[in-house]
């Protein structure tokens, strides 16, 4: 597993245009997001976890193409935010439980 820090949510806004185009560790580190990385069945294309201390952890599948988490990640993070995205592309869907 391999880990990018643990700081709190940040409650500044994320517009969408910065969501889409920022670079993905630039978002990481400024909304505080912990990204570890684990093998995982081949449907698993990642997730998110909002803790109680308002933290962000990212699960990340191993040995999955960089533009799949790339697609991920910012779905993700976009659906923490709750910033308006653009459909996800077929066949990637974003599931919350």
């Amino acid at each position: 597993m391999k880990s990018s820090g643990t700081t709190a949510l940040a409650p500044a806004s994320l517009s969408t245009h910065h969501l889409l185009h920022a670079p993905l560790p630039d978002l990481f580190a400024e909304y505080g997001v912990e990204v570890v990385e684990l093998e995982a069945d081949p449907g698993f294309t990642g997730g998110s976890f909002v803790r109680s201390d308002g933290s962000v952890l990212f699960v990340r599948p191993a040995g999955r193409p960089v533009v799949e988490w790339e697609i991920t990640a910012r779905a993700l993070l976009g659906r923490v935010l709750r910033v308006p995205l653009p459909p996800m592309p077929s066949p990637f869907e974003v599931t919350e439980v």
